[in-house]
């Protein structure tokens, strides 16, 4: 081949490359957005849902064996949490709140830990304070703030 060609060649794949990286970027950013987003939007509907009181000789919960306020969903404790095994055995009533999902602020030792995560198995067995919080996804902010083990 011709060396043009060859040139032309590598500056078509090298376009190619750098729009790909281009578009990747983007959905990156884009996808950090949405999370943020979503993590956003999960703390309001917590908010809300610690505002309801659906059944209120129940303390404000719908669903089976949930304790705190405003839950829905099934052992749930805290405030506001939707889903299932939410809220549970944390030490201040500051934390696992407003959680949607499942497993989500559970067992976290110190203040304002665990909260609005939307998910699965988020925000749990935090110490210290605000950790573990909004997080979207699974597996997250988990951990945090107990110091070396």
């Amino acid at each position: 081949m011709k060396p043009s060609v060859i040139s032309a060649l590598c500056l078509g794949l090298l376009s190619a490359t750098a729009a790909k990286a281009a578009d990747t970027g983007s959905q990156a950013f884009s996808t950090s957005r949405i999370a943020q987003t979503a993590g956003q939007y999960g703390h309001y509907i917590g908010s809300d849902v610690r505002s309801m009181d659906p059944l209120g000789s129940l303390g404000g919960n719908a669903g089976y064996n949930n304790t705190g306020s405003g839950n829905i969903g099934a052992f749930n404790s805290g405030t506001g949490n939707v889903g299932a095994f939410n809220g549970n055995n944390n030490t201040s009533s500051t934390s696992g709140n407003h959680n949607i999902g499942a497993f989500n602020g559970n067992g976290n030792t110190g203040e304002y830990d665990g909260n609005a995560n939307v998910g699965a198995f988020n925000g749990n067995f935090n110490g210290g304070s605000f950790n573990g919080n909004s997080n979207v996804g699974a597996f997250n902010g988990n951990f945090n703030g107990r110091g070396n083990r």
